[in-house]
Protein backbone atom coordinates (compact mmCIF):
# COMPACT_ATOMS: atom_id res chain seq x y z
CA UNK A 1 0.00 0.00 0.00
CA UNK A 2 1.06 3.58 -0.53
CA UNK A 3 2.87 5.12 2.41
CA UNK A 4 0.96 7.61 4.55
CA UNK A 5 2.72 10.90 5.24
CA UNK A 6 0.74 12.79 7.87
CA UNK A 7 3.21 15.67 8.01
CA UNK A 8 3.53 17.75 4.87
CA UNK A 9 4.38 21.26 3.84
CA UNK A 10 1.42 23.26 2.51
CA UNK A 11 0.67 23.52 -1.21
CA UNK A 12 -2.05 25.21 -3.20
CA UNK A 13 -3.93 21.99 -4.05
CA UNK A 14 -6.45 20.45 -1.62
CA UNK A 15 -5.31 17.60 0.59
CA UNK A 16 -8.06 15.42 -0.86
CA UNK A 17 -6.33 15.48 -4.24
CA UNK A 18 -3.10 14.12 -2.77
CA UNK A 19 -5.01 11.33 -0.99
CA UNK A 20 -6.64 10.41 -4.28
CA UNK A 21 -3.24 10.59 -6.00
CA UNK A 22 -1.82 8.11 -3.51
CA UNK A 23 -4.74 5.75 -4.04
CA UNK A 24 -4.35 5.93 -7.81
CA UNK A 25 -0.60 5.29 -7.57
CA UNK A 26 -1.34 2.27 -5.40
CA UNK A 27 -3.93 1.00 -7.87
CA UNK A 28 -1.40 1.25 -10.68
CA UNK A 29 1.09 -0.87 -8.75
CA UNK A 30 3.43 1.64 -7.10
CA UNK A 31 4.29 0.70 -3.52
CA UNK A 32 4.96 4.14 -2.05
CA UNK A 33 4.62 7.78 -3.05
CA UNK A 34 6.27 10.93 -1.76
CA UNK A 35 6.20 14.54 -2.92
CA UNK A 36 9.08 17.03 -2.97
CA UNK A 37 9.18 20.66 -4.10
CA UNK A 38 10.68 21.33 -7.54
CA UNK A 39 11.94 24.79 -6.60
CA UNK A 40 15.73 24.52 -6.11
CA UNK A 41 15.50 27.19 -3.42
CA UNK A 42 13.68 24.61 -1.29
CA UNK A 43 16.34 21.97 -1.94
CA UNK A 44 19.26 21.93 0.50
CA UNK A 45 22.29 23.34 -1.38
CA UNK A 46 24.61 20.63 -0.07
CA UNK A 47 22.79 18.03 -2.17
CA UNK A 48 24.00 19.29 -5.53
CA UNK A 49 27.30 20.46 -4.08
CA UNK A 50 28.04 16.91 -2.96
CA UNK A 51 27.37 15.68 -6.49
CA UNK A 52 29.70 18.29 -7.94
CA UNK A 53 32.48 17.37 -5.52
CA UNK A 54 32.05 13.71 -6.37
CA UNK A 55 32.20 14.45 -10.08
CA UNK A 56 35.24 16.72 -9.74
CA UNK A 57 37.01 14.06 -7.68
CA UNK A 58 36.98 11.77 -10.72
CA UNK A 59 34.79 9.11 -9.12
CA UNK A 60 32.17 8.77 -11.86
CA UNK A 61 33.95 6.12 -13.92
CA UNK A 62 32.91 5.71 -17.54
CA UNK A 63 29.75 7.74 -16.92
CA UNK A 64 31.79 10.89 -16.22
CA UNK A 65 31.43 12.52 -19.69
CA UNK A 66 27.64 12.11 -19.72
CA UNK A 67 27.20 13.19 -16.11
CA UNK A 68 29.41 16.24 -16.56
CA UNK A 69 27.69 17.29 -19.77
CA UNK A 70 24.27 17.15 -18.15
CA UNK A 71 25.29 18.37 -14.70
CA UNK A 72 23.64 21.80 -15.18
CA UNK A 73 20.27 20.10 -15.74
CA UNK A 74 20.50 18.37 -12.36
CA UNK A 75 20.58 21.67 -10.50
CA UNK A 76 16.95 22.52 -11.21
CA UNK A 77 14.07 20.12 -11.90
CA UNK A 78 12.47 22.89 -13.95
CA UNK A 79 15.13 22.33 -16.59
CA UNK A 80 13.27 19.12 -17.44
CA UNK A 81 9.76 20.61 -17.22
CA UNK A 82 9.12 24.33 -17.50
CA UNK A 83 7.29 25.75 -14.48
CA UNK A 84 7.48 22.47 -12.56
CA UNK A 85 6.26 23.00 -9.00
CA UNK A 86 6.29 19.48 -7.57
CA UNK A 87 8.29 16.26 -7.90
CA UNK A 88 6.27 13.10 -7.30
CA UNK A 89 8.57 10.22 -6.36
CA UNK A 90 7.30 6.67 -6.67
CA UNK A 91 8.83 3.48 -5.25
CA UNK A 92 8.29 -0.01 -6.66
CA UNK A 93 9.59 -3.05 -4.75
CA UNK A 94 11.35 -5.59 -6.95
CA UNK A 95 12.80 -8.25 -4.64
CA UNK A 96 12.02 -11.73 -5.94
CA UNK A 97 13.52 -15.11 -5.02
CA UNK A 98 15.19 -17.86 -7.02
CA UNK A 99 16.75 -21.20 -6.11
CA UNK A 100 19.87 -20.53 -8.19
CA UNK A 101 20.43 -16.92 -7.10
CA UNK A 102 23.77 -17.91 -5.59
CA UNK A 103 25.14 -19.13 -8.89
CA UNK A 104 27.20 -22.34 -8.93
CA UNK A 105 29.82 -24.11 -11.01
CA UNK A 106 30.02 -22.63 -14.47
CA UNK A 107 27.40 -19.96 -13.72
CA UNK A 108 27.50 -16.21 -13.18
CA UNK A 109 25.39 -14.21 -10.75
CA UNK A 110 23.07 -11.42 -11.85
CA UNK A 111 21.87 -8.55 -9.66
CA UNK A 112 18.36 -9.14 -8.40
CA UNK A 113 16.85 -6.16 -10.20
CA UNK A 114 17.82 -7.68 -13.56
CA UNK A 115 16.36 -11.16 -13.17
CA UNK A 116 13.23 -10.41 -15.15
CA UNK A 117 12.15 -8.26 -18.07
CA UNK A 118 13.12 -4.64 -18.55
CA UNK A 119 11.51 -2.72 -15.70
CA UNK A 120 11.59 0.49 -17.72
CA UNK A 121 8.69 -0.63 -19.92
CA UNK A 122 6.41 -1.49 -17.00
CA UNK A 123 7.19 1.57 -14.89
CA UNK A 124 7.07 3.96 -17.85
CA UNK A 125 3.56 2.76 -18.66
CA UNK A 126 2.49 3.13 -15.04
CA UNK A 127 3.87 6.64 -14.61
CA UNK A 128 2.31 7.72 -17.90
CA UNK A 129 -1.05 6.44 -16.66
CA UNK A 130 -0.59 8.35 -13.40
CA UNK A 131 0.33 11.49 -15.36
CA UNK A 132 -2.81 11.18 -17.47
CA UNK A 133 -4.92 10.78 -14.32
CA UNK A 134 -3.42 13.92 -12.75
CA UNK A 135 -3.84 15.99 -15.90
CA UNK A 136 -7.48 14.94 -16.06
CA UNK A 137 -8.04 15.87 -12.43
CA UNK A 138 -6.26 19.20 -12.85
CA UNK A 139 -6.99 20.51 -16.36
CA UNK A 140 -4.16 22.72 -17.54
CA UNK A 141 -1.43 21.13 -15.42
CA UNK A 142 1.48 19.55 -17.25
CA UNK A 143 3.57 16.51 -16.35
CA UNK A 144 6.68 14.62 -17.36
CA UNK A 145 7.47 11.13 -16.13
CA UNK A 146 10.64 9.06 -16.42
CA UNK A 147 12.49 6.13 -14.91
CA UNK A 148 16.30 6.66 -14.68
CA UNK A 149 16.33 8.02 -18.23
CA UNK A 150 16.98 11.71 -17.57
CA UNK A 151 19.69 13.74 -15.79
CA UNK A 152 17.89 13.85 -12.47
CA UNK A 153 18.89 13.16 -8.86
CA UNK A 154 16.34 10.45 -8.10
CA UNK A 155 17.82 9.37 -4.77
CA UNK A 156 18.10 12.91 -3.42
CA UNK A 157 14.53 13.74 -4.40
CA UNK A 158 13.42 10.40 -2.97
CA UNK A 159 14.95 11.54 0.31
CA UNK A 160 13.35 14.98 0.05
CA UNK A 161 10.01 13.27 -0.61
CA UNK A 162 10.28 11.25 2.60
CA UNK A 163 10.83 7.84 0.99
CA UNK A 164 13.93 7.04 3.04
CA UNK A 165 17.43 8.16 3.90
CA UNK A 166 20.58 7.83 1.81
CA UNK A 167 22.61 5.00 3.33
CA UNK A 168 26.34 4.59 3.58
CA UNK A 169 26.16 2.42 0.46
CA UNK A 170 24.75 5.49 -1.39
CA UNK A 171 21.35 3.81 -1.86
CA UNK A 172 18.02 5.16 -0.68
CA UNK A 173 16.84 3.01 2.23
CA UNK A 174 13.27 2.89 3.50
CA UNK A 175 13.02 2.00 7.23
CA UNK A 176 10.21 -0.48 6.53
CA UNK A 177 11.14 -1.68 3.05
CA UNK A 178 14.93 -1.66 2.77
CA UNK A 179 16.51 -0.72 -0.55
CA UNK A 180 15.29 -3.25 -3.11
CA UNK A 181 13.08 -0.83 -5.00
CA UNK A 182 13.01 1.21 -8.19
CA UNK A 183 12.41 4.96 -8.20
CA UNK A 184 10.16 6.57 -10.78
CA UNK A 185 9.76 10.34 -11.21
CA UNK A 186 6.71 12.38 -12.17
CA UNK A 187 7.31 16.12 -12.52
CA UNK A 188 4.26 18.33 -12.54
CA UNK A 189 3.34 21.99 -12.71
CA UNK A 190 0.74 21.33 -10.00
CA UNK A 191 1.69 22.79 -6.62
CA UNK A 192 1.22 19.83 -4.28
CA UNK A 193 1.90 19.75 -0.53
CA UNK A 194 5.40 18.36 -0.02
CA UNK A 195 6.32 15.55 2.34
CA UNK A 196 9.16 16.12 4.75
CA UNK A 197 12.54 14.43 4.35
CA UNK A 198 13.65 11.74 6.76
CA UNK A 199 16.23 13.51 8.89
CA UNK A 200 17.46 10.54 10.93
CA UNK A 201 20.51 8.59 9.72
CA UNK A 202 19.45 5.05 10.54
CA UNK A 203 22.80 3.59 9.44
CA UNK A 204 24.24 4.58 12.80
CA UNK A 205 27.67 3.07 13.38
CA UNK A 206 27.08 0.15 10.99
CA UNK A 207 29.71 -0.25 8.25
CA UNK A 208 28.63 -3.66 6.91
CA UNK A 209 28.27 -2.41 3.34
CA UNK A 210 31.60 -0.59 3.34
CA UNK A 211 33.41 -3.60 4.77
CA UNK A 212 31.83 -6.18 2.45
CA UNK A 213 32.47 -4.49 -0.91
CA UNK A 214 34.65 -6.96 -2.87
CA UNK A 215 36.46 -4.23 -4.80
CA UNK A 216 36.64 -1.67 -1.97
CA UNK A 217 34.65 0.76 -4.09
CA UNK A 218 33.60 2.98 -1.18
CA UNK A 219 35.97 5.88 -0.62
CA UNK A 220 34.04 6.55 2.57
CA UNK A 221 30.46 6.52 3.83
CA UNK A 222 28.14 7.62 1.02
CA UNK A 223 31.05 8.14 -1.40
CA UNK A 224 31.34 5.56 -4.18
CA UNK A 225 34.16 5.22 -6.68
CA UNK A 226 32.14 4.08 -9.70
CA UNK A 227 35.31 2.99 -11.49
CA UNK A 228 35.73 0.28 -8.83
CA UNK A 229 32.08 -0.65 -8.36
CA UNK A 230 31.19 -4.10 -9.71
CA UNK A 231 27.86 -2.80 -11.01
CA UNK A 232 29.62 -0.03 -12.92
CA UNK A 233 32.27 -2.41 -14.25
CA UNK A 234 29.84 -5.07 -15.45
CA UNK A 235 27.01 -2.88 -16.70
CA UNK A 236 28.34 0.47 -17.88
CA UNK A 237 32.00 -0.29 -18.65
CA UNK A 238 32.35 -2.44 -21.77
CA UNK A 239 36.13 -2.24 -22.07
CA UNK A 240 38.93 -4.22 -20.41
CA UNK A 241 38.59 -4.38 -16.64
CA UNK A 242 41.57 -3.13 -14.67
CA UNK A 243 43.60 -6.25 -13.75
CA UNK A 244 43.67 -5.32 -10.06
CA UNK A 245 39.85 -5.39 -9.95
CA UNK A 246 39.17 -8.62 -11.83
CA UNK A 247 39.46 -10.98 -8.89
CA UNK A 248 37.06 -8.78 -6.92
CA UNK A 249 34.31 -9.50 -9.45
CA UNK A 250 34.07 -13.01 -8.02
CA UNK A 251 31.15 -14.66 -9.80
CA UNK A 252 29.22 -11.45 -10.45
CA UNK A 253 28.40 -11.40 -14.14
CA UNK A 254 26.02 -8.44 -14.27
CA UNK A 255 25.61 -5.99 -11.43
CA UNK A 256 26.18 -6.70 -7.75
CA UNK A 257 23.99 -6.92 -4.66
CA UNK A 258 26.65 -7.34 -1.97
CA UNK A 259 26.13 -3.97 -0.26
CA UNK A 260 22.39 -4.64 -0.20
CA UNK A 261 22.66 -8.27 0.88
CA UNK A 262 24.62 -7.34 4.00
CA UNK A 263 22.44 -4.35 4.91
CA UNK A 264 20.41 -5.09 8.08
CA UNK A 265 17.52 -3.01 6.76
CA UNK A 266 16.95 -5.53 3.95
CA UNK A 267 16.28 -8.43 6.30
CA UNK A 268 12.58 -7.78 6.05
CA UNK A 269 12.42 -6.17 2.61
CA UNK A 270 9.05 -6.87 1.01
CA UNK A 271 9.00 -9.31 -1.86
CA UNK A 272 7.38 -8.73 -5.22
CA UNK A 273 4.86 -10.88 -7.06
CA UNK A 274 5.05 -8.65 -10.15
CA UNK A 275 5.41 -11.03 -13.17
CA UNK A 276 7.77 -8.62 -14.94
CA UNK A 277 10.35 -8.94 -12.17
CA UNK A 278 10.32 -12.73 -11.91
CA UNK A 279 13.41 -14.60 -13.17
CA UNK A 280 13.40 -15.49 -16.83
CA UNK A 281 13.78 -19.16 -16.03
CA UNK A 282 17.00 -18.67 -14.08
CA UNK A 283 18.58 -16.01 -11.87
CA UNK A 284 22.12 -17.05 -12.77
CA UNK A 285 23.49 -17.70 -16.25
CA UNK A 286 25.56 -20.48 -17.76
CA UNK A 287 28.90 -18.93 -18.68
CA UNK A 288 29.77 -21.34 -21.49
CA UNK A 289 26.50 -20.48 -23.22
CA UNK A 290 27.28 -16.78 -23.00
CA UNK A 291 30.76 -17.24 -24.44
CA UNK A 292 29.22 -18.98 -27.45
CA UNK A 293 26.83 -16.12 -28.24
CA UNK A 294 27.45 -14.07 -31.34
CA UNK A 295 25.91 -10.62 -31.77
CA UNK A 296 22.68 -12.00 -33.23
CA UNK A 297 22.41 -14.56 -30.46
CA UNK A 298 22.94 -11.89 -27.82
CA UNK A 299 20.21 -9.71 -29.33
CA UNK A 300 17.76 -12.59 -29.54
CA UNK A 301 18.32 -13.67 -25.96
CA UNK A 302 18.64 -10.41 -24.07
CA UNK A 303 16.62 -7.79 -25.93
CA UNK A 304 13.90 -6.59 -23.58
CA UNK A 305 15.93 -7.36 -20.43
CA UNK A 306 18.18 -5.16 -18.28
CA UNK A 307 21.19 -7.22 -19.42
CA UNK A 308 20.89 -5.57 -22.83
CA UNK A 309 22.71 -2.55 -21.39
CA UNK A 310 25.96 -4.50 -20.94
CA UNK A 311 26.06 -5.16 -24.68
CA UNK A 312 27.45 -8.37 -26.08
CA UNK A 313 31.05 -7.27 -25.50
CA UNK A 314 30.57 -6.44 -21.83
CA UNK A 315 28.54 -9.52 -20.94
CA UNK A 316 30.77 -12.05 -22.73
CA UNK A 317 33.91 -10.36 -21.36
CA UNK A 318 32.51 -10.65 -17.84
CA UNK A 319 31.64 -14.31 -18.43
CA UNK A 320 35.30 -15.00 -19.20
CA UNK A 321 36.47 -13.09 -16.12
CA UNK A 322 34.08 -15.01 -13.87
CA UNK A 323 35.46 -18.27 -15.22
CA UNK A 324 38.92 -16.97 -14.38
CA UNK A 325 37.79 -16.51 -10.80
CA UNK A 326 35.78 -19.74 -10.59
CA UNK A 327 37.40 -22.36 -12.89
CA UNK A 328 34.93 -24.86 -14.31
CA UNK A 329 36.49 -27.62 -16.41
CA UNK A 330 33.15 -28.28 -18.09
CA UNK A 331 33.39 -24.77 -19.59
CA UNK A 332 36.93 -25.22 -20.92
CA UNK A 333 35.93 -25.62 -24.57
CA UNK A 334 33.96 -22.38 -24.53
CA UNK A 335 36.69 -20.43 -22.75
CA UNK A 336 39.42 -21.64 -25.10
CA UNK A 337 37.22 -20.85 -28.10
CA UNK A 338 36.87 -17.29 -26.77
CA UNK A 339 40.57 -16.79 -27.54
CA UNK A 340 39.50 -16.50 -31.19
CA UNK A 341 36.51 -14.23 -30.55
CA UNK A 342 36.15 -11.33 -32.95
CA UNK A 343 36.23 -8.82 -30.09
CA UNK A 344 39.63 -7.93 -28.67
CA UNK A 345 38.19 -7.25 -25.20
CA UNK A 346 36.69 -10.73 -25.04
CA UNK A 347 39.93 -12.31 -26.25
CA UNK A 348 41.93 -10.45 -23.62
CA UNK A 349 39.58 -11.55 -20.84
CA UNK A 350 39.74 -15.17 -22.03
CA UNK A 351 43.55 -15.08 -22.02
CA UNK A 352 43.58 -13.73 -18.47
CA UNK A 353 41.12 -16.40 -17.34
CA UNK A 354 43.19 -19.22 -18.85
CA UNK A 355 46.25 -17.84 -17.10
CA UNK A 356 44.34 -18.04 -13.83
CA UNK A 357 43.47 -21.66 -14.55
CA UNK A 358 47.13 -22.44 -15.13
CA UNK A 359 48.08 -20.75 -11.87
CA UNK A 360 45.35 -22.71 -10.08
CA UNK A 361 46.54 -26.02 -11.56
CA UNK A 362 43.37 -26.57 -13.62
CA UNK A 363 43.83 -28.22 -17.04
CA UNK A 364 47.30 -26.71 -17.15
CA UNK A 365 48.62 -28.42 -20.28
CA UNK A 366 45.49 -27.74 -22.28
CA UNK A 367 45.26 -24.08 -21.25
CA UNK A 368 48.93 -23.50 -21.93
CA UNK A 369 48.72 -25.16 -25.35
CA UNK A 370 45.76 -22.97 -26.31
CA UNK A 371 47.55 -19.79 -25.28
CA UNK A 372 50.75 -20.76 -27.08
CA UNK A 373 48.81 -21.59 -30.25
CA UNK A 374 47.15 -18.18 -30.14
CA UNK A 375 50.43 -16.35 -29.64
CA UNK A 376 51.46 -16.50 -33.30
CA UNK A 377 47.98 -15.62 -34.56
CA UNK A 378 47.08 -12.69 -32.32
CA UNK A 379 47.31 -9.32 -34.03
CA UNK A 380 46.30 -7.04 -31.17
CA UNK A 381 49.08 -5.76 -28.91
CA UNK A 382 46.96 -5.62 -25.76
CA UNK A 383 45.70 -9.17 -26.20
CA UNK A 384 49.22 -10.37 -26.93
CA UNK A 385 50.32 -8.80 -23.68
CA UNK A 386 47.51 -10.59 -21.82
CA UNK A 387 48.59 -13.89 -23.37
CA UNK A 388 52.22 -13.31 -22.45
CA UNK A 389 51.34 -12.47 -18.85
CA UNK A 390 49.06 -15.50 -18.62
CA UNK A 391 51.83 -17.81 -19.81
CA UNK A 392 54.37 -16.24 -17.45
CA UNK A 393 52.13 -16.63 -14.43
CA UNK A 394 51.32 -12.93 -14.26
CA UNK A 395 47.62 -13.64 -13.70
CA UNK A 396 48.44 -15.35 -10.42
CA UNK A 397 45.95 -17.29 -8.36
CA UNK A 398 44.09 -16.57 -5.18
CA UNK A 399 40.67 -17.98 -4.40
CA UNK A 400 37.78 -15.55 -4.55
CA UNK A 401 35.13 -15.25 -1.87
Amino acid sequence: MSAVHPTTEPGSQPAGLVADLRREADRLGFARLGIAPADPARRPPFVHEAFRRWLDAGLAGVMEPWLREHEPLRRDARALLDDARSVIMLATDYATTADDAGGGAGRGRVARYAWGDDYHDLLRARVNDLAAWLEERLPGCRTRGFIDSAPFSEREYGWLAGLGWIGKNTLLIDPQSGSYFFLTVLLTTADLPADLPLEVDHCGSCTACLDACPTQAFVGPRVLDAARCISGLTIEDHGPVEPALRVGLGDWLFGCDVCQEVCPWNRHAPGSAEPTFQPRGSASLALAELLALDEAGFRARFRGTPLWRAKRRGLVRSAALVLGNRPDPASADALIAALTDGDVVVRGAAAWALGRWIAAGVLVDRCRAALVARTTLEGDADVSREIGEALSGGAGWEPTG
